[in-house]
């Protein structure tokens, strides 16, 4: 996972549009603007959601869902089974490292494959972690191999990282996963080689 960058000129933001439970139209309305923000994938695991992926508007924190508090800053797109994990755990994990943190990169690190926390003292990160389930077993194994087997097609392809990422873009979106550890492994900034989806 990476820090999410919020846009202050968001449609979301210039249009006032609020989450209304129950309103699919409006909500809708919503969840398209945050795919297009997020380039098409998942906030908490950076995979692409593809057509038939469940997806949903998350309210990072539940506690402000259907109040004036609930807003744009809280809200980011998911893949549904990791937003149905979390929404019952929230109060056993607080406090907490909001996305959006600013310096979220540098207090969860990416390592080889695995989120860690830099300082353990650290309680909001280690609960984001533990909240997100980032350290989950299954979940870094596939960020492992995915790491591995493209390392291994790149040296194949035989081009810089940069081209051989914008080639699978091109190809097929849903070839890419887990953003920052491509950042990390291969040196590059995969996130302005990807496309904004319309």
């Amino acid at each position: 996972m990476r820090k999410v960058i919020k846009d202050n000129d968001s449609e979301i933001v210039t249009e006032n549009l609020n989450y209304i439970e129950g309103n699919s139209n409006n909500n809708s309305k919503i969840s398209k603007i945050l795919y297009k923000e997020q380039k098409g994938f998942c906030v908490y695991t950076e995979e692409y959601l593809g057509r038939a992926d469940a997806r949903d508007i998350e309210h990072f924190n539940p506690n402000f869902k259907g109040t004036i508090d609930d807003s744009y800053s809280n809200w980011f797109l998911v893949k549904h089974q990791w937003n149905k994990e979390k929404s019952s755990k929230w109060q056993d994990y607080q406090p907490i490292l909001y996305p959006t943190a600013i310096d979220f990169n540098e207090r969860i690190i990416y390592d080889s494959g695995d989120y860690r926390v830099s300082n353990l003292d650290d309680d909001e990160a280690t609960n984001l972690i533990k909240l997100l389930k980032l350290d989950d077993i299954i979940l870094a194994d596939e960020r492992k191999k995915y790491i591995q087997r493209k390392t291994k097609e790149l040296s194949l392809y035989g081009e810089t990282a940069e081209i051989f990422f914008k080639v699978l873009i091109d190809d097929d979106i849903k070839q890419i996963s887990y953003l920052r550890a491509i950042d990390a492994e291969f040196d590059i900034d995969i996130w302005n080689l990807l496309p904004n989806p319309q």
